[in-house]
């Protein structure tokens, strides 16, 4: 049944629990939907089919990658992601997309079929308590017991999801839900308005302004708080005004121009030496939107010595988790920053700057020359082709490992969400399923997925979601035939004992392509890479380039385990 598409605001009308989710999500304006049928979920498919004209549901080939999908456009639009799954194995694959939405604090409902309620309990085929499995790593799930609470629980769930410290929400629906009917009134959606200021303490306030104006040596350590509050333009102005030099976290990426002077780039395990040196050597370290993770500070008692510590954060529940501060402002990031902004006088810190300036080396290649040479083909001359060659609105993703710390470390992340990766649960496999979500969030916009070979082999099946939906996703290999990042410290930590990590010629990985109808070049050369590049430029459809590096390539500089970040090792 066609149900009525236009339905003022307080009219009822009889809908089935199925029609109700759909109902909701248009209330929510979530029309895009990533998802993989299934028994549980019929009823749910069979709503949508008469639903085509407005919702737009993009099938994986595999249920992780839905999730990945749902994630990876709300990244890149700042928009909740939705996904549909089935009961039982569909439940239980997407679990691990939940755990890296949880970790990176990406707002998304994810709604699971469940076997009908008379058969809860006796073991039914494909019953799963998927709500007990992902009430670790979801911030908030429901089972639905009564198809009358539907709408109010769907409801609750995007709201949850999107407001405080966003987050994902699993909702586990009963197949009879799908198929009873009950009373549905449209509600217009209002998002709801929280007082941003009236929970701030001002005395706190002005003593964290005398901290930041007395400072000599101040640093900005930016993270993915800032992304997620839309707060990058006050930031800039915030390290303006004081002349504070940035540092980001790897998912801090974007919040200020990588070309702007007071960008330090990335800090931590992987971070610039001038960077960590920077934190090291700092009287004020002012932490915003970022948890002081253990792959930014390193050795927690050695992180920024010197300084006294003020941390910004939505999230009450980090403050001093993971490193005692000094002076702690929880609430809204744009709040926090304009009212600091309207006490700030403007600074000038040029010493500071110039003895930031005396820690920097001389890159351990010449990238620029190295582009030029016709034979090298390095991760640096590859990333340094593409980003020359792609516009700077490009959003990129990655999956984990070096091609990661690469692109983190090298890319010029100009504006904020142009960055789609997993940090916190570092998931290989993620790439594929994000870039197809970004591009579909951000149809207008370029999507470069930078993987490798291990990552790519872990979720290549989603190349046929990329060709049959016909995203112009440019997905480039970095195929060093080993787990990269593995063998690294097996070379630097276990006396280079390689168990493992290397990876045969088995697949052909332009013939894989071509067999799901993508164009695909192999490239050796820098100069076949540019030719590849010029077509890339001229084209809006998929591509895949694999291109081979050596093996042996590190991530440099990087910090070994359980040292502080100043004592990094540069090659």
């Amino acid at each position: 049944m066609l149900i009525k598409n236009i339905l003022e605001e307080g009219e009822t009308m009889m809908l089935s629990g199925a029609q109700i989710l759909l109902k909701c999500l248009k209330e929510q304006e979530a029309n895009i939907v990533f998802g993989y049928p299934g028994g549980a979920v019929i009823p749910l498919y069979d709503a949508l089919y008469d639903e085509l004209d407005y919702f737009t549901h993009i099938r994986t080939a595999h249920e992780q990658a839905a999730v990945h999908a749902a994630d990876g456009y709300a990244r890149a639009t700042g928009k909740v992601g939705v996904c549909f799954v089935t009961s039982g194995p569909g439940a239980t694959n997407t679990v691990t997309g939940i755990a890296t939405a949880y970790m990176d604090s990406i707002p998304m409902v994810v709604i699971t079929g469940q076997v009908a309620r008379s058969l809860l309990g006796r073991d039914s085929f494909q019953e799963i308590d998927i709500m007990g499995i992902t009430l670790s790593v979801t911030k908030h799930s429901c089972i639905i017991k009564d198809e009358k609470d539907l709408a109010g629980e769907i409801r609750k769930a995007f709201e949850i999801a999107r407001s405080g410290r966003p987050g994902p929400v699993l909702i586990d629906i009963p197949k009879d839900i799908f198929l009873s009917k009950t009373e549905y009134t449209r509600v217009k959606r209002e998002d709801k308005k929280h007082d941003s200021t009236s929970m701030i303490d001002l005395g706190k306030m002005q003593e964290a302004v005398k901290m930041i104006q007395s400072a000599k040596k101040p640093i900005i350590y930016a993270g993915g708080g800032i992304k997620t509050a839309n707060a990058s333009m006050k930031l800039c102005k915030f390290a303006q005004i004081g002349d504070i030099p940035v540092a980001n976290t790897l998912m801090g990426l974007g919040t200020i121009p990588r070309d702007n002077n007071l960008s330090l780039g990335m800090v931590g395990m992987h971070g610039f030496r001038e960077t960590n040196l920077a934190v090291t050597n700092s009287d004020l370290v002012i932490a915003i939107g970022a948890r002081f993770s253990d792959r930014v500070i390193g050795n927690a008692d050695e992180f920024a010595p010197k300084a006294k510590i003020i941390q910004i954060d939505i999230d009450e529940t980090e403050i001093d988790k993971n490193k005692k501060v000094d002076l702690s402002l929880v609430g809204d990031m744009n709040a926090i920053l304009e009212m600091l902004l309207s006490y700030m006088k403007q600074k000038s810190r040029k010493s500071w700057h110039k003895e930031i300036e005396s820690w920097k080396v001389a890159p351990h290649v010449d990238v620029k020359n190295e582009c030029k040479s016709p034979n090298n083909l390095t991760h640096n001359n590859v990333l340094k082709c593409l980003n020359e060659a792609l516009e700077e609105d490009t959003i990129v993703t990655t999956d984990v490992g070096q091609h990661q710390m690469w692109t983190a470390q090298q890319w010029k992340f100009n504006k904020p969400r142009t960055f789609v990766t997993s940090g916190g649960l570092g998931t290989m496999g993620f790439g594929l399923g994000a870039a197809i979500g970004a591009q579909m969030g951000k149809l207008d916009k370029r999507v470069l997925l930078v993987t490798g070979d291990g990552s790519f082999r872990m979720s290549c099946n989603e190349l046929q979601t990329i060709s049959k939906y016909k995203l112009p996703i440019v997905t480039v290999i970095m195929d060093n035939h080993t787990l990269g990042m593995v063998r690294q410290w097996q070379r630097m930590f276990s006396n280079e004992r390689y168990s493992e990590t290397d990876i045969g010629n088995e697949v052909n990985y332009v013939m894989l392509a071509q067999a799901y109808g993508i164009e695909a070049y192999k490239v050796t050369s820098v100069l076949e890479l540019i030719s590849v590049l010029e077509t890339v430029k001229k084209a809006r459809k998929p591509i895949l380039i694999d291109c081979l590096i050596d093996k042996d390539e590190g991530v440099y500089p990087i910090v070994p385990p359980g040292k502080s970040i100043q004592e990094l090792v540069l090659e």
